[in-house]
């Protein structure tokens, strides 16, 4: 595939991440698929998607023909055969090896042979994932970040068998989006989710021992550190059992540093999630 040669998307999940790239790919031009076996999830996220699309344009950020050409660039189906023929496909299914694989395999027949497999992980072994697919060489990580529409950085992780010209591609797709790209050699958490845990963690450490609240090392990190989002208002956004599945990965991967906090731990018993389930480490009133 030589530049310029994208002319097809394949999103698969349209959950918090999914739905985010969708519209990314749909707004920088191409005609995107959108997979998502959960008819409840393609509602919610077809809705969430105009509520984005009305505030850009009542900010002037668009207008109604660029508005109205990403709705038209976007599709949504329940089942893999939407993917039949994309260029790309950008999987954003849970963080689990044994779920992306079975997705992989069954991708396998629909895809022609130069087409790309991208994930979305934010800590998984790209080179494992890849193994589990037909075509280690067009395997690579796009590591989007959450809220997509203004988050400005895509981690592309090359695994072991990552050709050049599956990372050329995805490049292309990056700045079509509008985004900047860094280029991670495989590792545990790549660059930003290896470091983001570790603060996250630490930051219920002294939530656990009474160093401070949960607002006031929030506002520490934001107004000292100059952090966009505190550590807890992060770990809301991102969700508290995607937080504790990563580290647990990092603690296996890389040692007792990552060991995950035993209130962090106890909150995702208790199913304080987030935002997406209305009660994190913070409280969110429907």
């Amino acid at each position: 595939m030589t530049e310029g040669s994208i002319r097809s998307v394949a999103v698969i999940g349209a959950g918090i991440m999914g739905r985010g790239i969708a519209l990314a790919s749909a707004r920088a031009g191409y005609k995107t698929s959108v997979i998502e076996p959960n008819a409840k999830v393609i509602e919610s996220a077809r809705a969430e998607l105009g509520r984005i699309l009305d505030r850009a344009g009542e900010k002037g950020e668009i207008d109604a023909a660029t508005m109205d050409a990403a709705l038209a660039n976007l599709a949504w189906s329940a089942g893999l055969n939407a993917a039949e023929g994309a260029d790309l496909i950008i999987e954003a299914a849970p963080e689990s090896v044994a779920i992306k694989a079975e997705i992989y395999r069954n991708l396998a027949p629909l895809l022609g042979p130069l087409a790309v497999i991208a994930t979305n992980t934010s800590a998984l072994s790209i080179t494992e994932l890849a193994a589990t697919s037909d075509r280690p060489r067009r395997f690579l990580g796009m590591h989007f970040f959450n809220p997509v529409h203004r988050m400005r950085l895509i981690e592309l992780v090359r695994g072991l068998e990552t050709a050049d010209d599956a990372l050329t591609l995805a490049e292309e797709v990056s700045r079509a989006m509008g985004k900047e790209t860094v280029l991670v050699r495989e590792s545990p958490g790549f660059v930003t989710s290896r470091i983001n845990a570790l603060i996250g963690n630490e930051a219920f450490t002294m939530l656990e021992s009474g160093v401070a609240s949960a607002r006031d090392i929030d506002k520490a990190l934001k107004l000292g550190l100059n952090h966009p989002m505190g550590p807890f208002e992060l770990v809301d956004l991102v969700g508290l059992d995607t937080r504790l599945s990563i580290l647990e990965y990092l603690h296996r991967s890389l040692g007792e540093k990552y060991r995950p906090n035993p209130l962090l731990v106890q909150f995702v018993k208790a199913g304080r999630l987030g935002r997406k389930v209305g009660r994190g480490v913070y409280e969110y009133p429907s």
